[in-house]
């Protein structure tokens, strides 16, 4: 249908806009079920592709989800605050806590995936480690979740023959975690660099985030140095969009 609300605006952006207008006057709060097609059909006397644009609007701009065979609700966007200084601070991890734990507060988030393996290392992270090309590397892959709902995926990759033996290489790294361990082999991290950017999520990682259509990733890469700068981990991390705040508390 191309019949326009106002002149200007399709007639599917118009009812996508005042039900927006509705979510932030608190007429749909977190978790209420938005009006389905056959209302929006109804209330506005348009076709059914109309109604599905508009709520596909709200979707796309991450204001809402659909639930298959239930409907359309307003996201409950109860963030996760990546608190970006505080949680690699060597009093977390030095102490025995996960730096996630820096996240999460009072709620839990859990590892619900662990798979660890020898690997080749890929190019780029070789290139990083300062190791030879296709050299072996400890490779953990995590997967966090939040509520029951995964929000975070986490790949490591250490060199081999740095942490072999090591409880790096068990599924279970112990209080601390990595960088805990890392010490204990006489390779304290000293220093970290992240890099982020966002995008679209690949068809494998919209699965195991289980991302509703239109909600693009957070991916933070970090590396964890040594004393001398010798890079000892790289971390790729690929965060729901909808689920984090990275929040920097920087020192002027």
């Amino acid at each position: 249908m191309t019949a326009k609300g106002n002149g200007r605006q399709p007639k599917y952006q118009r009812i996508a806009e005042e039900l927006k207008e509705a979510v932030k006057a608190g007429e749909y709060g977190p978790g209420d079920r938005l009006p389905g097609e056959n209302d929006l059909m109804a209330t506005h006397q348009v076709a059914r592709m109309t109604a599905r644009q508009a709520l596909g609007v709200l979707q796309n701009e991450g204001v809402a989800e659909a639930r298959k065979g239930v409907g359309v609700f307003v996201r409950d966007f109860r963030p996760l605050r990546r608190r970006g200084v505080q949680r690699l601070a060597r009093e977390q991890w030095g102490e025995g806590r996960s730096i996630r734990s820096a996240d999460a507060g009072e709620r839990e988030l859990v590892v619900d995936q662990v798979v660890v393996s020898e690997e080749p290392a890929p190019m780029a992270v070789a290139d990083v480690l300062r190791i030879a090309p296709r050299e072996a590397v400890c490779v953990r892959s995590r997967r966090f979740s939040l509520d029951g709902k995964p929000v975070l995926l986490a790949t490591s990759y250490l060199p081999a023959a740095l942490v072999a033996g090591s409880a790096i290489v068990q599924q279970d790294t112990g209080p601390g975690g990595i960088y805990a361990r890392l010490a204990e082999l006489g390779y304290k991290p000293v220093r970290f660099r992240e890099e982020s950017r966002s995008r679209m999520p690949s068809r494998d990682e919209a699965d195991r985030l289980r991302l509703g259509a239109g909600t693009p990733v957070i991916v933070i890469v970090r590396t964890a140095f040594a004393d001398g700068g010798r890079p000892v981990e790289v971390n790729e991390m690929i965060l729901d969009s909808s689920a984090y705040v990275l929040e920097y508390d920087i020192e002027a």
